[in-house]
């Protein structure tokens, strides 16, 4: 079976499960327990594959999975500094499924289970990634069902549609099967979100454009952050696109909302990043940035919160902050969007590229918006604008931009690109294809002027222009309408009435002769 078909075939039997486990609990608070499950499943098969790799070295028909608890114990601290977590042989996920449809004590065991694997990682160097992760899977909630015995059969149900799953052998898969899964049902369930599912999944196919900006033509990337990494969906594209043995250092992000913040440390392991190569922060990037000691970044992306309230200037210490004192002014209370610009650019490298997604109205306003970004402007940090197709994000069906920051520009210009045509149309929402993606990138790549698409525009003219950064104050779009050549309108028009005129003349003559019969 190839990739595209083996994708095909895991899409079909998730869907599937969405549509057996819909009704009884809400899906996007029944996602927590679908991507909950899958990870649990996951963990379960990675440290199996894990310690019998190891052991059938000397034991071919060795599987941990058939061990006592006692005989596992002894490897549990070897097997905590290499995985970051210990899982019993009795915990594991084939084994907790496999007795589960007649266990009255389910949902106990599987929390008793969950406390024990975030439990095994306190006091080591994993305790922060491991920590938590389970806390979104409420096995005692009344959204499972009213009594112990509903809710256990709801957890049997999820289990065995889990279970059902068929993501092949542990590590020797065509495609990235636990990886694909869990963005098909983010996907999903941000589908049907309405606005929550902007929150913290941004379309892949925007994730690959903004990953292929900041990666700029390079091989290898130092290290990768989001300020506002939702489900980490924008930073794990670049694994896809350059492999995670090249992001040299690991992924950075910080989330400000404890479920995605959860959601985006299993997203890390699904993905096979191990603990020692991601470092997620819970917190309000803002006022409480958690990487101060990581910087600087070489690629930064970013889809943060549209125009969402701060602290701003009610908060005195924030203008001495230096990712913001620079510009002199404080973003606006009501609007954090370029409080985020100023927080990617001082933690920007200088020979790195960031590239955020901007509401448009921070391109055009006035006030503080516009001298902070007179200030990025005249310092020549501004590289790039990006108008993008309406329609593509969850949530809003408003037309959004990227705006791409670098430090080591060796021009004067900005380069506009209009790009808002540059989609297919998929269900309900717009698309980029693989060929807008990648007409976007050149253009972008090429740096050059093309007619109604793209222009270089110096930054004096831009200055000029009250610091506007919005696309359509430089790019004029291509008239499509057809010339109309006015003297055969005008011919027509003239045939049109003359042959109205004859008519009336033929209905006067019927209308006298038949008052004469």
């Amino acid at each position: 079976m190839g990739k595209a078909q083996e994708r095909a075939e895991l899409h079909r039997a998730i869907w599937q499960i969405a549509n057996d486990l819909r009704g009884s609990v809400d899906g996007w608070d029944f996602k927590s327990y679908v991507l909950g499950i899958l990870f649990y499943r996951f963990i379960s098969e990675s440290l199996t594959d894990y310690i019998n790799k190891a052991e059938r070295e000397s034991d071919p028909s060795f599987d941990y999975a058939d061990l006592l608890d006692l005989e596992a114990e002894p490897g549990r601290a070897s097997t905590v500094r290499e995985k970051g977590f210990f899982i019993l042989p009795s915990q594991l996920f084939v084994n907790v499924l496999a007795g589960a449809r007649g266990d009255q004590n389910l949902n106990e065991k599987l929390a008793h289970i969950f406390k024990a694997i975030e439990g095994s990682a306190v006091g080591t160097e994993s305790e922060e990634d491991i920590k938590g992760l389970f806390a979104d899977i409420d096995v005692n909630s009344n959204k499972l069902g009213t009594t112990v015995i509903k809710r256990n059969e709801k957890l049997v149900q999820i289990l065995e549609a889990i279970g059902g799953l068929d993501l092949g052998q542990f590590g020797t898969q065509s495609i990235d099967t636990f990886g694909d899964a869990y963005e098909f049902l983010m996907t999903m369930y941000a589908s049907g979100a309405g606005k929550s599912g902007g929150e913290f999944f941004t379309p892949q196919e925007v994730a690959e454009l903004l990953a292929k900006i900041a990666i700029d033509g390079k091989r290898k990337i130092n290290k990768v952050y989001d300020p506002a990494c939702g489900s980490g969906s924008l930073l794990l594209k670049f694994s896809k696109l350059l492999g995670l043995d090249h992001i040299e250092e690991g992924f950075f992000g910080q989330e400000i909302n404890i479920t995605t913040y959860n959601l985006c440390r299993i997203n890390m392991f699904l993905h096979g990043v191990s603990y020692e190569k991601f470092s997620i922060a819970l917190g309000d990037t803002l006022t409480e940035p958690k990487h101060w000691d990581d910087r600087p970044f070489d690629a930064i992306v970013s889809n943060p919160p549209y125009s969402i309230k701060w602290a701003g200037d009610a908060n005195p210490l924030l203008i001495n902050d230096e990712r913001f004192n620079k510009a002199g002014v404080l973003a606006p209370k009501s609007k954090a969007d370029l409080a985020f610009v100023m927080h990617s650019l001082s933690w920007l490298s200088q020979r790195g590229t960031a590239a955020i997604v901007s509401f448009p109205g921070v391109l055009y306003r006035g006030g503080a918006e516009e001298k902070i970004r007179d200030y990025l402007i005249k310092e020549n940090f501004v590289d790039t604008v990006i108008q993008l197709p309406p329609n593509l994000f969850f949530g809003t069906s408003i037309a959004t931009c990227i705006l791409v920051l670098k430090k080591n520009k060796k021009n004067n210009d900005i380069l506009f690109i209009n790009a808002s045509e540059k989609f297919v149309h998929e269900g309900n929402k717009n698309k980029l294809s693989p060929e807008n993606i990648e007409e976007i990138f050149n253009i972008y790549r090429d740096r050059r002027d093309v007619a109604h698409i793209a222009r270089l525009v110096p930054c004096a003219e831009v200055l000029a222009n009250g610091a506007n950064l919005s696309v359509s104050s430089y790019i004029e779009p291509e008239n499509k309408e057809e010339p109309v050549d006015i003297e055969q309108l005008n011919k027509r028009i003239a045939e049109i009435v003359e042959r109205q005129n004859a008519l009336r003349r033929d209905i006067d003559r019927i209308i006298a002769e038949l008052g004469r019969l």
